[in-house]
């Protein structure tokens, strides 16, 4: 028989049934693949090609790697766009992908061939370099921080347990099958089961804030089979596997066995996401080992995190639309000169030579001007004294603050501190708000002594006082009864434990010194799954009733007067979202009595407690306040009932089918007539100014969206807390839907509601998406406010790009956990604000804040301004290039059409540059509102969302007025000189720098300081180096004949004839603008004025 048995491990039974399924498959697909090979060859090919790995499930031996069967991917962490072999070509790409930088590549390109040589290579060259190396270091310096961090990660150490013992291993080294060693306060480095665990109970908390955004705890148990073991090293002497479903990116849930094959029988058990440790979550208590079951990009956390695109602002694609309306019109212009001219000679070589003299119609200098001005507005936001510690991490997009329609924002650390507050205590006939806790600790220390004496008094042992206790008729309890009831069943009603620290200074041995242990109250830590219970439990401690110790079968309660009081856990029943409740049942060690104590939702209570008139109304009132609410009620039992219950709740814990049914079916019978003991409200504080912020949001036109993962009945109370909701407004709560005709329904009861927010939980939302998306969408869109609860990161992302598809407009998202980074990388815009969750989210957003209500200041100063800014100069950069142009056209028709330039590659050059760039560049100084205006009437700001500022209907205006000016400098030089006619570069080159300088003092709303100095000196280079370089002031290469001579610059002739031009250039438009100022001013000078 021993011949038989093969030697490699018995797969486990899910495998197996794997296997004959993927059989069965095959048989009735038809023949297997590589039957019909030679006509599928191509097709096989490109699959290869084409297919991304395929994901399958796995049996990981524990310690075992090498024993894996197909490659795991690396578990490293990689942030990057590029390598070092892509970042030349994919930068080239980036930037070459605009027109207008592509236009410039060819135009320069083409110097190279001598008939098309116009002027210097350097004229074309030195701009179209300097735009790419500012691009190139920028987007490196960037890469390189990115590298810096994943690097820091990839490099932590952990504990390795190894057959020798524990060897260090690198965060990117480790194999799925290693068994890890994580300690307190570390992060998990990659998906595993959870073996073991320093902890006595075989349980642990973990923080997952990273992960999904909530920042409860988390209890995870380890596997029994594994806990069991005496001694860590045994993990070696046992021949185990874990079986583990395929990767996939669901954060909650799991499944998979667990299986023992050295004993006989062999052990299975089986896993589910309470066994599981997810990579990028923290340990929060004791030191844990687990086996490492996925890595890298398998891992839940990377496969619901989305890869950062390249983003590209809203004003740099409508300047690129412009750039092509100006390239047909440049070459519209060329081929009319061509044909004016007849078509003589090579006249498609004149063609080109046209396109070429007429290329600064698209200024090159536009991208250098525009680049600087983000640069300066991102150093302006981050020494704004009013919102410090912002940063902005991606310098390209500034301006897509000014256009924003959609704000989604996150919910916990987002607009709440998550620090919650207990804030109200609720008896039926008497209500305690938290400046009356002081009366509710008399009233405790009260009835605590009187119990106390009660059961001092009666000596001749329990038995006898509960007795007399059941037998004595119903009377009203007193207030100070009620309270003490009320308070212990806050007290005993949770799953908080108390947790010590030990003192540093004190030897080791005390901590495991269970007698000494130090029960003092500042040494006292509280640790729960949701911060509610923390702040229920640390209240009791405050007024009286102290939580001191608890383990899985007991608890410990401290009175007034330091006496102990000690109750056996004998069931709990844990909160779920489904039940929206939790119970306890407990047995006082000293009365022996057994209560049955519980607490949860009023939703869910109030058909559970017996009938009362005044619960339905205070949740409401509470709930207005801003509250989270919880109802409290308990139900005293016999021996008997219990010793019934037990035993129906067991049996039903065993069965196979309908298991969760039946357990609930027991539970139930137990909830019926509790007595309903109180009513409390705890707030979860909001962050400073939230509230003025959102109503500043809202005026200012922005809609705003609340996505969050947390509970329906939190993220609602918290919606109406913020004023996200206004108080006159109603609230529709989408019911949960899970099939088409459902969401039908639903869709078409939401639609008869006008003026309503929407409040929808992520299951329906992902029903709605798969059948009525476009409706949906539309709906939501008319809703002033709109909250998603329970949405996983992906389905933030996804409501993200649903709003740019379907809507068109920019939208911003703002979060502050690494849950929020891919809706915050899917958004035009992402913020994200350094808070309690980590800074994973402030590193992957393109603005990190510090407060949510700097947003505020962000938009509607920060970003108007930017916006404002960038467009104003944009289109003068266009304009500075369009009236070169024309008089470039004027000169070359009066020529013949000859295709000469009209000015030297020198001064063309300091056109853009030395003469006129200092004003130009010093708009983006320039202001159209004062900030405190701009927060004040935040309606200034719905202005800006329909791209006003830069449009083409503002274009057209600029064009109109450049031909009219280059038009006017060119023939008024050539008619005032008609006899001197070699001076005609000279006169119309001086009016130009004059014009411009004059179209800038035009432009300019505000004036500052620095804007003066620019003119300034401006003027002055042009003057010393019409003096210094005056052989570039002739026409063509050869001047005819005669240098500029100094003395005729200095005649009065020369002056009066510059001036005369340049005043009728400039003048007409400064009357239009003086009359249009008067007739229809924009809505900010009626403000200002």
């Amino acid at each position: 028989m021993a011949d038989q048995i093969p030697l490699y491990p018995v797969r486990s039974a899910a495998a197996a049934a794997a296997n004959r399924k993927r059989a069965a498959y095959y048989s009735a697909a038809g023949p297997r693949p590589g039957a019909d090979r030679h006509s599928s060859c191509c097709g096989w090919l490109i699959n290869i090609c084409r297919r991304k790995k395929e994901l399958k499930a796995r049996t990981v031996w524990l310690g075992c790697p090498e024993k894996c069967e197909e490659k795991h991917p690396r578990n490293s962490i990689k942030n990057q766009k590029y390598n070092v072999f892509t970042f030349i070509p994919g930068v080239l790409y980036e930037q070459f992908k605009f027109f207008l930088n592509l236009y410039f590549l060819v135009i320069s390109c083409s110097q190279f061939v001598p008939a098309l040589k116009i002027g210097y290579l350097y004229t074309y060259w030195a701009p179209l370099g300097f735009v790419l190396a500012v691009t190139m270091t920028r987007e490196a310096i960037d890469e390189f921080r990115r590298f810096q961090r994943d690097k820091e990660v990839n490099s932590q150490l952990y504990s390795k347990l190894t057959v020798r013992g524990k060897v260090p291993v690198k965060s990117s080294d480790i194999q799925v099958g290693d068994l890890i060693i994580v300690e307190k306060n570390q992060r998990i480095p990659s998906d595993m089961v959870f073996l073991r665990t320093s902890e006595k109970a075989g349980s642990c908390f973990i923080r997952t804030d990273q992960l999904d955004g909530e920042t409860d705890w988390k209890l995870k148990v380890a596997v029994s089979c594994t806990q069991r073991l005496p001694a860590l090293g045994d993990l070696f002497s046992i021949s185990a596997y874990v079986y583990a479903q395929k990767p996939q990116m669901d954060i909650h849930s799991f499944e998979g066995t667990f299986t023992r094959e050295d004993t006989d029988p062999p052990i299975h058990e089986s896993l589910s996401i309470e066994n599981t440790l997810w990579a990028s979550t923290i340990v929060a208590s004791g030191t844990v080992i687990g086996v490492v079951i996925y890595t890298g990009k398998e891992t839940r956390s990377v496969m619901n995190t989305s890869d950062p695109k390249n983003k590209v602002g809203l004003l740099d694609l409508e300047l690129n639309r412009l750039t092509k309306a100006l390239f047909l019109a440049l070459v519209a212009l060329s081929i009319v000169m061509v044909t004016l001219q007849g078509y003589v000679g090579p006249w498609y070589r004149n063609l080109f030579r046209f396109l070429l003299l007429f290329s600064y119609i698209i200024p090159i200098s536009l991208r250098v001007n525009l680049d600087m001005g983000k640069a300066v507005y991102g150093w302006m936001m981050m020494k704004d004294e009013n919102i410090p510690g912002t940063v902005v991490r991606t310098s390209t997009i500034p301006e897509e603050l000014g256009r924003l329609v959609y704000l989604l924002t996150d919910k916990t650390g987002t607009l709440t501190k998550n620090e919650m507050i207990f804030k109200r205590l609720h008896l039926g006939t008497v209500s305690y708000g938290a400046d009356m806790m002081d009366e509710i600790q008399s009233h405790v220390r009260d009835s605590c002594s009187q119990m106390q004496s009660q059961a001092g008094g009666n000596n001749t042992g329990s038995t006898p006082l509960r007795k007399a206790q059941s037998s004595a008729p119903k009377v009203r309890k007193s207030v100070s009864s009620r309270i003490h009831e009320a308070v212990k069943a806050i007290v005993l009603c949770h799953n908080v434990t108390p947790v010590y620290e030990s003192r540093a200074g004190v030897t080791g041995e005390t901590e495991f010194a269970e007698a000494d242990q130090d029960f003092s109250d500042e040494n006292r830590t509280y640790q729960a799954s949701s911060p509610d219970e923390v702040a229920l439990v640390q209240w009791t401690e405050s007024v009286g009733l102290t939580l001191v110790s608890r383990d899985l079968t007991s608890m410990q309660l401290k009175t007034p007067s330091g006496q102990v009081l000690s109750f056996c856990i004998l069931q709990l029943f844990p909160f779920t979202s489904e039940s929206k409740r939790m119970g306890v049942i407990v047995r006082d060690e000293s009365t022996a009595e057994i209560t049955f104590y519980m607490k949860g939702a009023d939703v869910a209570m109030s058909s559970i407690v017996q009938y009362n008139d005044w619960l339905e109304e205070e949740c409401g009132n509470m709930a207005r306040e801003g509250l989270r609410t919880l109802v409290v009620a308990k139900k005293a039992l016999t021996e008997e009932q219990y010793q019934d219950f037990e035993s129906r709740y067991t049996q039903a814990k065993l069965s196979m089918h309908d298991r969760s049914l039946k357990v609930a079916a027991v539970v139930e019978s137990l909830e019926r007539e509790m007595e309903l003991l109180c009513l409390t409200g705890v707030e979860d504080q909001l962050q400073t100014d939230v509230r003025p912020t959102l109503e500043m949001l809202r005026n200012a036109g922005i809609k705003i969206w609340m996505l969050t993962g947390d509970k329906l009945e939190t993220a609602t109370c918290i919606a109406k807390s913020s004023h996200l909701v206004s108080r006159t407004q109603d609230i529709h709560i989408f019911r949960q839907v899970t099939s088409r005709g459902e969401a039908h329904l639903e869709l078409n009861a939401f639609r008869r509601k006008h003026d309503c927010a929407l409040v929808i939980s992520g299951d329906s939302l992902e029903v709605c998406l798969k059948y009525y998306e476009h409706e949906f969408v539309e709906l939501a869109c008319q809703c002033p406010a709109v909250v998603c609860c329970r949405c996983s990161p992906t389905q933030k992302a996804r409501i993200v790009t649903l709003l740019q598809q379907h809507t068109g407009r920019r939208t911003c998202a703002v979060g502050d956990g690494g849950n929020d980074v891919s809706m915050i990388q899917a958004a035009d815009c992402g913020i994200g604000i350094e808070g309690k969750e980590g800074k994973q989210a402030s590193l992957a957003a393109d603005f990190s804040i510090t407060q949510f209500r700097h947003i505020g200041r962000l938009l509607m100063v920060h970003g108007r301004n930017s916006y404002k800014r960038s467009a104003a100069l944009g289109q003068f950069v266009m304009h500075r290039g369009l009236i070169i142009s024309t008089m470039q056209a004027v000169f070359s028709s009066v020529f013949y059409f000859a295709s000469v330039p009209l000015y030297q590659g020198f001064l063309m050059v300091g056109y853009a540059t030395i003469y006129t760039m200092f004003p130009v560049f010093s708009l983006v100084l320039d202001q159209d509102v004062k900030p405190e205006m701009a927060m004040l009437y935040p309606e200034l700001y719905k202005d800006l969302t329909k791209g006003r500022s830069l449009s083409f209907k503002t274009f057209l205006i600029w064009v109109l007025i450049s031909i009219y000016q280059g038009g006017i400098l060119m023939y008024g030089a050539l008619v005032l000189f008609e006899s001197e006619f070699v001076h005609v570069v000279a006169i119309s080159f001086t009016a130009l720098i004059l014009t411009e300088l004059l179209m800038v003092a035009l432009t300019v709303r505000t004036w500052h300081w620095l804007m003066v100095v620019a003119e300034f000196l401006s003027l002055g280079c042009y003057v010393s180096s019409l003096a210094f370089l005056n052989e570039y002031f002739g026409i063509g290469r050869v001047s005819f004949g005669a240098f500029l001579d100094v003395a005729f610059i200095t005649t009065v002739t020369f002056l009066w004839k510059v001036s005369a031009i340049t005043v009728v250039s400039c003048l007409p438009l400064y009357v239009l603008k003086y009359l249009r100022r008067k007739l229809s001013p924009p809505s900010y000078c009626k403000l200002a004025s």
